[in-house]
């Protein structure tokens, strides 16, 4: 229903609330919460292989059935979000997983430690494409590249402190009282959550009518509402070129992050670091991915803006993995210095994220409603290489016998840097999948 011109004055004439941003706050502690739990095992992953007495290709495996689990479980946890609505299963999901990572100081041996991996994983799936799912309908479009990047930044600071944190904690309380520690932090988010946030900026009493307007301006809002009947047409979704060339972008994504957050300090160990350093340059490639993370989706707002949708975001896209496979290549040839190896990995992990906010908001644009279902496929194939990196590095290097052997493994990732940056070549954003995943979606009443 459009609003008369009386209604349109009165909005012209209120000051807009700011119960987005808000929602944005919420979801950065949601992302926070994630990493500190999910980045403190490779850092204790010494610890824990000492007491538990795990092989190397035995704790590859640990770091894989988190992930395997996480893949399993994202598309089915990002559809349950688009049919009972992000509110209650984000709240789910952080109890659940940090339920698991209390459990996870209960381990008393591999198996033990790799079910309850395998459980945590299961359990923060979605929480991803759920989260985009309340950007999609509470973050009006031109905002979508820099929030995305906020939203990024938040979880990387989280990962880039937690090895000094872990460093700092694990002689204290050990490693078991460190998961302890992280565990309990989720719980009152989502008891917070649950209190104040609403699936619909319409259904919110914090959100007066010139916000809403703003919010609905030039998007298409989703009305679909929990519990309606959702049938999703995958034939759209998979036959969608951007679709499947995001999943290349996301499965080099997470095959480079994952080896960040599980052997690059066993990587870091072989050349000799103090604790200290080590710690330092552990972090150091999250830390990168901050002012990436922000400067990326502020980046690409702008030049979507100034260009059109499809240069903003793949320009941005594009050179990001370009410069990340540079780096990469670079760390893995003829450079001596242990420290500025390491400060090339950095560069590389750091150059990988300015690209997500990109990434995630060409989701939310081919998407539409189906933003969330888009956003979990891509996620899914990125949980894939996810699960491919800890284990392949592992065979590799226990097969080799030699430290020197990690060449091949860091140029694997090298390479799959250079194909996310080419396939940024063709991802179009303007071409929005076709088909519903329920009603058509009707404008808002304002």
């Amino acid at each position: 229903m459009k609003p008369d011109a009386s209604t349109a004055a009165m909005h012209s004439s209120q000051v807009p609330t700011r119960a987005r941003f808000k929602v944005v706050g919420f979801c950065v502690a949601l992302a926070v919460v994630t990493y500190l739990d999910r980045a403190c095992i490779g850092v204790l992953a010494g610890d824990i292989r000492r007491d538990l007495g795990l092989t190397m290709q035995q704790m590859s495996f640990v770091f894989s059935a988190f992930t395997l689990a996480y893949a399993i479980f994202e598309i089915p946890s990002a559809w349950w979000g688009e049919k009972i609505g992000p509110r209650l299963v984000l709240a789910r999901i952080v109890g659940w997983w940090s339920a698991f990572t209390l459990l996870t100081a209960a381990s008393f041996g591999y198996i033990s430690l790799l079910i309850f991996r395998f459980l945590f994983g299961a359990g923060e799936a979605g929480a991803w494409p759920n989260a985009t799912r309340v950007f999609s309908r509470w973050i009006p479009a031109e905002e979508r590249g820099r929030v995305q990047g906020v939203f990024f930044a938040g979880a990387h600071l989280a990962a880039g402190v937690t090895p000094p944190l872990v460093l700092v904690l694990a002689p204290i309380v050990g490693w078991r009282g460190v998961f302890l520690i992280f565990g309990l932090l989720g719980f009152v988010w989502s008891a917070m959550w649950l209190r104040w946030f609403r699936d619909r900026p319409d259904e919110h009493a914090g959100v007066n009518a010139a916000e809403l307007s703003h919010i609905t301006r030039g998007i298409v809002v989703d009305r679909s509402g929990p519990g309606e009947k959702h049938a999703p047409l995958w034939r759209s979704i998979l036959g969608s070129r951007n679709v499947w060339l995001l999943c290349v972008v996301a499965f080099a994504n997470g095959y480079g992050f994952y080896f960040v957050i599980t052997w690059l300090p066993t990587f870091l160990a072989t050349l000799g670091f103090s604790p200290t350093t080590l710690a330092f340059y552990a972090g150091l490639p999250m830390i990168f991915a901050v002012p990436a993370d922000l400067l990326g989706g502020v980046t690409t707002d702008y030049l979507a803006r100034r260009l059109g949708l499809r240069l903003g975001r793949a320009l941005v896209g594009g050179a990001a993995y370009a410069v990340a496979a540079l780096a990469m290549f670079a760390a893995t040839g003829a450079v001596e210095s242990h420290h500025l190896k390491a400060v090339l990995l950095a560069t590389a992990g750091g150059a990988s994220m300015f690209a997500l906010a990109a990434s995630w908001a060409t989701c939310i644009e081919i998407g539409e409603s189906q933003s969330g279902l888009v956003s979990a496929t891509m996620n899914t194939i990125g949980q894939v290489g996810g699960i491919l990196s800890p284990i392949v590095l592992a065979w590799l290097v226990e097969r080799s016998g030699a430290a020197g052997q990690w060449l091949l493994p860091l140029q694997i990732i090298a390479v799959l840097y250079l194909l996310a940056a080419l396939s940024w070549l063709f991802i179009d954003p303007t071409k929005v999948i076709q088909g519903r995943l329920g009603p058509a979606p009707r404008p808002p009443t304002l």
